[in-house]
């Protein structure tokens, strides 16, 4: 592949009708795939026209979305995008920990579910308790 793209040329792909993004070297036109993402849309657009890779290596991908990646890849990119640049002057928050809003399974959301699971098996040994006894 022999296309080479600047950072600045990438980040004015960074809508939902004309959506690349960087990962680590490469440059990679998801624009066909943004509607079939697992994850949803918003991670693609948080990432349009910028440096997914921290992302993408974060969220911890399978093989076949890797191997999936790589059908999209159109170049590669010298430079690099400045943080928060979008290519349209509205300031995006960048990727980081304290920006990040994609909701993955490490999240506060997921430390929930044992305390659900906890509190219902407790709920069910009460009224077992109950209308055995």
């Amino acid at each position: 592949m022999s296309n080479v793209y600047t950072a600045e040329e990438v980040a004015k792909h960074n809508r939902e009708g004309d959506l690349w993004m960087i990962y680590k070297d490469g440059v990679y036109d998801l624009t066909k795939f943004f509607k079939e993402h697992p994850g949803g849309e918003e991670p693609l657009l948080q990432q349009a026209g910028k440096d997914g890779t921290k992302c993408f290596d974060d969220i911890g991908h399978s093989g076949e979305a890797v191997q999936l990646r790589e059908t999209y890849k159109i170049g590669t990119v010298t430079g690099t995008i400045p943080a928060g640049s979008s290519g349209t002057g509205v300031q995006n928050p960048t990727i980081d920990d304290e920006n990040w809003e994609y909701n993955s399974p490490e999240d506060k959301s997921s430390s929930i579910l044992p305390v659900l699971l906890a509190a219902g098996v407790v709920i069910y040994a009460y009224i077992i308790y109950c209308f055995w006894f």
